[in-house]
C-alpha cells in the first residue's frame, strides 16, 4: 500500500491507523448531536485534536437519505463561515462536497484535502483538486454518488476514481468505498457485503477510508436511533482496521481514540 501525507500526517503503509473527525456544519444532519455552527467550531476543533484526530472532515450540507437540499450558495456560505474559524489553527482539513463552488470557497482557507462522495466524476471538481495539489479522498461512484452496489460495483468504481485522479493530476489519494444507503438501490446488506470484503479494498495499493460512523445499516441491526448507535460503530470499525483500513472517519472521536490504543496494545502481545 502507497503511503501519502495529508496536511503533515501520514498515512498507509507503515503507519498506524488514523482518525478523521467529522466537523458538522450542517443542522439537517442525520445525527443532531453532531452539529456544530460557526461559534463553536474552533472549540470543536480544538477538543478533537486533543482527544486524537488527525484530520479534520468539514461539512456543510449532509448527504444522508431523505436530508433536505441545500443550495451550493448556501453550502459555499456555511463552509467559508466554518473554515474562517479554524484558519491559523494549524488543523489538518479535509472539506467535505461534491460541488466546484464550494470547493473554490474552501481553497480560501487553510485545507488540505478533499473528501468527495461523488468519486471525482465531476471533472470541473476534480481538475480543480488537482491544480490545488490537494489529497483527495475518492467514494465509489460511477455518476451519482453511491451508484455502485456489490462488492464487484464498488471494485470497478474505485478503480474508475483511480484513473480519474490520475486524469487530474492528483497523486495523493484515499480511496472509500461507500457504505451508506446511498441511492434508492442500495440496502443494508449491501453494506454489510462491503465490510465482509473490505480487504479487497485495501489491496487496490491505497490507503482506504473506514467510514460506518452511526450508519443506518447499524440501526437496522440494533434497532437503534442514530444517538445509539456508539457500540456498533466501534464493533464495525474494529472489523475494519483488522481488515486494513488506515483512516477511520467518525463523529465519536475520544471512544474511537480508545479503541485505537486498546487495539495498538493488543498487538504487543507476545
Amino acid at each position: 500500500m502507497r503511503t501519502c501525507t495529508i496536511g503533515g500526517v501520514r498515512i498507509g503503509a507503515g503507519e498506524p491507523p488514523r482518525l478523521v473527525g467529522v466537523i458538522n456544519g450542517s443542522p439537517e444532519s442525520f445525527f443532531s448531536g453532531s452539529y456544530s455552527p460557526p461559534d463553536s467550531v474552533r472549540r470543536v476543533a480544538e477538543r478533537q485534536v486533543d482527544a486524537g484526530a488527525a484530520i479534520l472532515d468539514v461539512g456543510a450540507r449532509s448527504t444522508a437519505p431523505g436530508s433536505p437540499p441545500v443550495t451550493a450558495e448556501e453550502e459555499a456560505a456555511r463552509m467559508d463561515a466554518l473554515l474562517s474559524e479554524l484558519d491559523g489553527g494549524g488543523f489538518a482539513i479535509s472539506v467535505d462536497t461534491a460541488r466546484p463552488a464550494v470547493l473554490e470557497a474552501a481553497l480560501r482557507h487553510d485545507v488540505h484535502m478533499l473528501n468527495d462522495i461523488g468519486g471525482l466524476s465531476d471533472p470541473v471538481l476534480a481538475a480543480r483538486a488537482g491544480e490545488a495539489g490537494l489529497a483527495t479522498c475518492g467514494m465509489a461512484s460511477f455518476s451519482v454518488p453511491g451508484d455502485a452496489c456489490g462488492v464487484e460495483a464498488t471494485l470497478e468504481a474505485l478503480g474508475l476514481v483511480m484513473a480519474r485522479a490520475e486524469s487530474a493530476g492528483i497523486d495523493r489519494l484515499v480511496l472509500d468505498p461507500g457504505i451508506g444507503l446511498w441511492t434508492d438501490r442500495r440496502t443494508v446488506e449491501h453494506d454489510w457485503a462491503l465490510c465482509c470484503a473490505f480487504e479487497r479494498f485495501t489491496a487496490l495499493d491505497r490507503p482506504v477510508l473506514a467510514a460506518v460512523s452511526r450508519k443506518t445499516f447499524l440501526g437496522a441491526l440494533t434497532g437503534r436511533a442514530p444517538e445509539d448507535r456508539l457500540a456498533a460503530s466501534l464493533a464495525v470499525t474494529a472489523s475494519l482496521l483488522d481488515r486494513g483500513a488506515s483512516l477511520v472517519r467518525t463523529h465519536d472521536v475520544p471512544e474511537t481514540a480508545d479503541l485505537l490504543r486498546v487495539r495498538a496494545r493488543l498487538e504487543e502481545c507476545p
